[in-house]
């Protein structure tokens, strides 16, 4: 089953709740970086084209189902006004009398977007009551969120029984087309580049993963944990002791299906984060690895170069500081040189994308961390699958 598109949708004078992932960095009241709020754009423009009444709901931030004035969407409809160069309405509140009283003065074309959803705590619960109280802002119900369908809550499955309309937006869809190519029938060779600080964090992906690349390059701070496995000395790293016969194990069964696993040959390390750092094929003792070193970013960027498909989720090392970003930094610039179909997973490995001013040489960016990788590890996505079911 799939969910229905979005240009199948009766949305032509309705009132469409739109479920967005605007969760973008604020500066005090500003906007810091407005990526997913362009994200947004081709849907919201799509719908005003056909003349709906555009209700947009979001969550911000981590409120604890608590109001705070540092967490209202207030300055991200500002920031939405600007882009679509129109009037945006705002609601103080999500759901209530007074809120869908306001979405019937949405003119044909125009756009309100709701308070922050988790300022209610029936959100991130699921409240059966909150979702049907939110199910009545709208006639016609889109979600375009896809770094929140893997989440159940209230805006993402709830809501959806309550609407006999109901399908994903153009982002989704998208989303959907780049990362389906990851899972069936990937060009090969197929390699997989995974950072980031821990093992536990990307096991099911890893997993997943060595059933479908033929090589797999591993960084960041979990590549001492995969280090420490083969009896290599880490110094004082950053190494997840209760993990290391799990490594031993995803690198046997690795060799056993033939896939090549690459981990660091030389390192950046430094005493402390603020420390001088040095590069060094070995890390001695009261050392720390912060980034891999550039015997590797070479190594790495061999078998970047030779890939016909390349999936990377997660950094280098510490790239936000200057002195340990040279990893990240050379294997997206290897990524981005590449002729392979390129994906990008989302999170950090994004942000570090678009730092280094490379996102326009990347096949496609995930707008979702969480929800990329969940999807590339085969699980359902609940906000898929409530959509699905109401299409069917």
């Amino acid at each position: 089953m799939s969910p229905r598109a979005l240009e199948t949708l009766p949305v032509e004078g309705a009132r469409v709740l739109l479920r967005l992932d605007l969760n973008t960095p604020l500066s005090g009241r500003r906007v810091a970086d407005a990526t997913r709020i362009d994200a947004a754009l081709p849907t919201i423009r799509h719908l005003q084209e056909r003349g709906a009444r555009v209700v947009i709901c979001s969550h911000l931030g981590r409120p604890k189902g608590q109001k705070m004035r540092e967490l209202s969407l207030e300055p991200v409809a500002s920031v939405l006004a600007e882009r679509l160069e129109s009037e945006v309405m705002f609601a103080h509140d999500t759901v209530g009398d007074d809120v869908e009283y306001l979405t019937k003065e949405v003119p044909q074309g125009g756009v309100l977007v709701l308070e922050n959803l988790r300022f209610h705590p029936g959100e991130k619960a699921n409240d059966p009551d909150f979702a049907g109280r939110l199910a009545r802002l709208g006639d016609v119900y889109v979600n375009d969120a896809f770094g929140a369908l893997h989440r159940s809550h209230a805006s993402v499955t709830g809501v959806v029984e309550h609407f006999k309309q109901a399908g994903v937006g153009l982002l989704v869809q998208r989303e959907l087309e780049a990362l389906s190519k990851l899972v069936t029938s990937p060009d090969r060779p197929y390699v997989g580049i995974l950072g980031g600080a821990k093992v536990s964090d990307k096991i099911d992906v890893i997993e997943s993963l060595m059933h479908r690349v033929d090589a797999l390059i591993i960084g960041g701070a979990m590549a001492y944990t995969f280090l420490a496995a083969k009896g290599v000395e880490i110094g004082d790293s950053l190494v997840e002791e209760n993990k290391l016969r799990l490594a031993r194990r995803l690198m046997d069964r690795c060799a056993e299906r033939g896939v090549k696993v690459f981990l660091p040959v030389d390192h950046v390390v430094a005493a402390a984060p603020d420390a001088e750092p040095v590069v060094s094929d070995s890390i001695g003792e009261g050392l720390k690895g912060f980034d891999i070193g550039p015997e590797t970013v070479s190594a790495y960027a061999a078998v970047i170069a030779r890939a016909s498909t390349i999936f990377w989720n997660g950094p280098m090392g510490m790239f936000e500081k200057e002195p340990f970003s040279g990893g990240t930094r050379g294997v997206a610039e290897a990524v981005a040189a590449a002729s392979a179909y390129t994906v990008v997973g989302g999170g950090d490995s994004a942000a570090a994308i678009h730092h280094f001013e490379l996102a326009d040489r990347i096949s496609h960016i995930s707008t979702g961390g969480g929800a990329s990788l969940q999807y590339i590890e085969g699980k359902e996505l609940p906000g898929l699958v409530a959509l699905a079911r109401r299409g069917a």
